[in-house]
């Protein structure tokens, strides 16, 4: 006799049910940067767009910046953190290893006994966060899932390091994602290549700091050679600017029409565009590219926030809903892109 086991009950379709968003209160302006670096207010508006750049104070940590986000989306959905089934945060910046943020998160926000787990996806995490959530809530695994993107980039901003430290800001997004009577989100366009692994990342490894400490323990000068070599083997973000520039010009604006083709659309039905916001003269590339009508409202967040990376996208979403509300249930393309290298993208309803 043969026995079929049990299965969760599934949906057919999902979408995000509500949005929200952190931004701190310290803009740190271009002048302010070119104190470090050999560079100008001109010169840094005119590579990446950039005016300011949000940055969080030292007593607010990235879990805080989470659950301010993850409240304001639960309070746009309309639900309370008890009826989260999952609890997906994306980031890389959050400065344990283990456990996990989304854990410390999912305790806060009162989704406990809810699975809580961390992306490590760099600037495409929150759209895998959506893709991971999407397939949760039309297996039946979960009804809604909260997906965070949350970063405290200025925490591994080298100041004088003139490749990446001028774009970085702090924040966090968080969308609520549940059932639909409809198609709310499309199939998800991901993936990543290996190869391009070193052309964002970090200066040292972790493992530089252990063998320092280690080094410390065998000398009798131990705390003076600690103190020499600590803060220059810190790990700090790093880039290569043109490879970076070239792949999320030309491949990324691939990867969306591809994403246009798996929904079934073309860019004339969309009302918005929500791309990474790493750089401006990216985005008004790929705007080119796509060939998108004047009638779609680009997310340009990234000249008054910076690149925030995992939190960039939900955090112009929620940026663009408040000040165009009109949006709301309207089709929009979203694609994250970044250190992996990465890629993550889908077409969503608006909530």
């Amino acid at each position: 006799m043969s026995i079929v086991m049990k299965q969760e009950t599934a949906r057919e379709f999902s979408r995000i049910h509500g949005v929200g968003s952190f931004r701190p209160q310290n803009f740190v302006t271009n002048d302010e940067v070119c104190q470090w670096i050999d560079s100008s207010d001109e010169w840094i508006r005119q590579r990446t767009g950039i005016i300011t750049r949000a940055r969080a104070d030292a007593e607010t940590s990235l879990l805080d910046m989470a659950e301010a986000a993850g409240r304001a989306a639960l309070e746009s959905a309309g639900i309370s953190g008890d009826q989260l089934g999952a609890v997906i945060v994306s980031t890389v910046t959050f400065p344990y290893a283990t456990p996990s943020a989304a854990a410390a998160l999912a305790d806060r926000l009162g989704a406990t006994p809810a699975p809580a787990f961390d992306i490590s996806a760099a600037c495409a995490g929150y759209c895998y966060g959506v893709a991971q959530a999407d397939a949760l809530v039309r297996s039946g695994m979960a009804e809604y899932v909260l997906v965070i993107g949350a970063e405290k980039l200025s925490d591994y901003i080298d100041n004088h390091e003139r490749t990446i430290s001028f774009l970085l800001g702090d924040g966090a997004g968080a969308v609520v994602i549940g059932p639909s009577d409809s198609p709310g989100i499309s199939p998800s366009v991901w993936g990543s290549d290996g190869g391009k692994w070193d052309a964002i990342g970090m200066t040292h490894s972790m493992m530089d700091l252990r063998d320092v400490a280690l080094q410390a323990e065998s000398s009798p000068d131990g705390t003076a050679l600690v103190a020499g070599t600590e803060a220059k083997l810190w790990p700090t973000l790093r880039q290569d600017g043109q490879t970076v520039f070239r792949w999320a010009v030309w491949e990324m604006a691939k990867m969306a029409k591809l994403a246009l083709e798996k929904a079934g659309v073309t860019a004339e039905d969309l009302v918005a565009f929500l791309p990474h916001q790493a750089n401006m003269r990216i985005i008004d590339e790929m705007v080119k590219q796509l060939k998108l009508p004047e009638s779609v409202v680009v997310a340009r967040d990234i000249a008054e926030s910076g690149n925030t990376s995992a939190a960039s996208i939900p955090m112009a979403m929620d940026r663009m809903l408040k000040t165009n509300p009109e949006l709301s249930g309207g089709l929009a393309l979203q694609i994250g892109f970044g250190a992996g290298v990465v890629f993550g993208a889908q077409v969503v309803v608006l909530p």
